[in-house]
């Protein structure tokens, strides 16, 4: 890959909706898909008079993300007014945190499995809590241009994360919020379900470019250009590679004003694979922050954060070194299973210590039980193996009794019929040969082939792979690899 004329320059900002059963300062249910205008009441619809009650588990669940960030928890916090006007914004502000956030100054550690840039950590500058707004639902396809108002989502507790700009690629960029998605599902705090909202990105976006009058001095920056509606990580990667071309497109074009070109949000158009101007980027000052006044500060003693702190477990990274270091696995693979989730790590981990052997375990775990998963769209908990099981069909594999392709045949059936590993090999008619049974044929190949002997002999060892056949003929159940060792092994004393 050639090296780029100028340096990508990335920051991002997701909204978090948190997994509690109710709103951040009402009662209301935030449970997903119900219709339109059924989960409000006059705290989040707006009305006056109406007055918010914080909720402690949404508090404590942002705590709980905001730790496992690294993040810095001060025992003073407030709420304040971010006000705009939008139609799904009832109230004409939003109950956000402005200058006392709770939470700041942390780090998330990132790294590529392909090698595509060195493993770093990227700043978090503050993750704060805030209400969510509505949901503006437009017929442009109707043909009228009609907007509906969905109110359901108003209030729901959303914790926005602010990174530093300290991604250089959109590669990275995509690693950083898969990292974060992984971490958060592990945590619970939010399931992150991009399709239904659940997790929201906004990517702020420049160049610095090396200024050719002045080498050694600062580069030139473009002007920041914040991206909206990407629905998807696989989204967030394109539309950034799209907009750092756009940028540079822009200041050859017209660097020698470069400061008549404004900061700019840009919506990222899906089907067409390009972002479209929108606005203007606003300012803090434009949000015209104020306290609110309807709600006391939160204070965090030590001792709670403590407690909160002491209650994380065994994170994504943590999960993955021990998986390396315990079991002997690659990092790729670690990754691999980590991110499937905990529940999946779990039955490695129990195939892995009953079979004795990490990497058999893991290489069976992604080439058939994953396969499995995604094809038949299920969890860990509901694969028809359990690990016990597993552990005793592997044990077969590892002493030559099974060879990986018949191995697979009794696995299949085990799922499919639900039998023990002894009971799926009587079904498949497949039975376990005897060592010396095994010597004695490959005794008989070795006496009846001289030609392949002495091509063996010779150094190809290759020409085994004949004897392998001949003895898959005389008897289906032998172990291909035991034989081509044995026929190895006979030829040379042969010699």
């Amino acid at each position: 890959m050639s090296e780029l004329p100028y340096k990508i320059v990335i920051g991002l900002e997701v909204h978090v909706q948190l997994a509690t059963q109710s709103k951040l300062f009402c009662r209301c249910s935030t449970q997903f898909g119900a219709p339109p205008n059924t989960q409000t009441c006059p705290v989040c619809s707006g009305m006056p008079g109406a007055l918010p009650v914080l909720n402690r588990e949404a508090y404590r669940m942002a705590v709980r993300a905001a730790l496992a960030l690294n993040c810095e928890i001060p025992e003073f916090t407030k709420w304040d007014r971010k006000q705009y006007y939008y139609p799904d914004l009832p109230k004409g502000y939003q109950i956000s945190q402005f200058d006392l956030p709770m939470s700041q100054h942390g780090h998330l550690a990132i790294s590529d499995p392909k090698n595509r840039f060195e493993p770093k950590r990227v700043g978090i500058i503050r993750a704060h809590l805030e209400e969510d707004a509505g949901k503006s639902m437009h017929d442009e396809q109707a043909g009228t241009a009609d907007s509906r108002i969905d109110l359901n989502r108003c209030g729901t507790p959303l914790l926005e994360i602010v990174s530093e700009p300290e991604m250089y690629s959109p590669e990275e960029a995509k690693a950083y919020l898969t990292e974060l998605k992984l971490l958060l599902t592990y945590l619970e705090v939010s399931d992150c379900n991009m399709q239904e909202g659940s997790l929201r990105v906004d990517a702020n976006v420049n160049l610095h470019i090396p200024d050719p009058e002045a080498a050694d001095g600062p580069p030139i920056a473009t002007p920041i250009v914040e991206v909206k509606n990407m629905n998807s990580f696989r989204a967030v990667e394109r539309a950034l590679h799209y907009e750092a071309d756009r940028q540079w497109e822009v200041w050859q074009e017209s660097h020698q004003r470069l400061g008549d070109v404004p900061k700019q949000t840009r919506g990222w158009d899906e089907n067409a694979e390009i972002t479209r101007g929108q606005r203007s980027k606003e300012e803090s000052s434009d949000y015209r922050y104020f306290p609110d006044p309807d709600l006391v500060p939160v204070v965090m003693s030590a001792k709670e954060t403590a407690e909160i702190r002491n209650q994380l477990g065994e994170l994504p990274a943590a999960l993955r070194k021990r998986l390396e270091e315990t079991y002997g696995i690659k990092p790729y693979d670690s990754d691999v299973l980590v991110n499937q989730g905990r529940a999946l790590v779990d039955y490695y981990i129990e195939l892995a210590e009953q079979c004795g052997d990490g990497k058999l375990a893991s290489n069976w775990v992604q080439q058939d039980v994953l396969r499995l998963l995604n094809e038949r769209e299920i969890s860990i908990d509901d694969y028809a193996v359990r690990p016990s099981a597993f552990a005793e069909l592997l044990a077969k594999v590892q002493d030559g009794k099974l060879d990986t392709s018949r191995g697979r045949e009794v696995l299949a059936e085990m799922i499919e019929a639900g039998l023990s590993v002894a009971d799926a090999m009587e079904k498949l008619g497949i039975a376990e040969v005897d060592d010396s049974e095994l010597v004695e044929l490959c005794q008989s190949l070795i006496a009846a082939n001289p030609k392949i002997v002495a091509d063996i002999q010779a150094g190809n060892l290759k020409a085994a792979g004949a004897l392998i056949g001949q003895a898959k003929k005389q008897n289906p159940n032998v172990n291909p690899s035991r034989v081509r060792e044995l026929c190895i092994e006979l030829s040379s004393e042969a010699s």
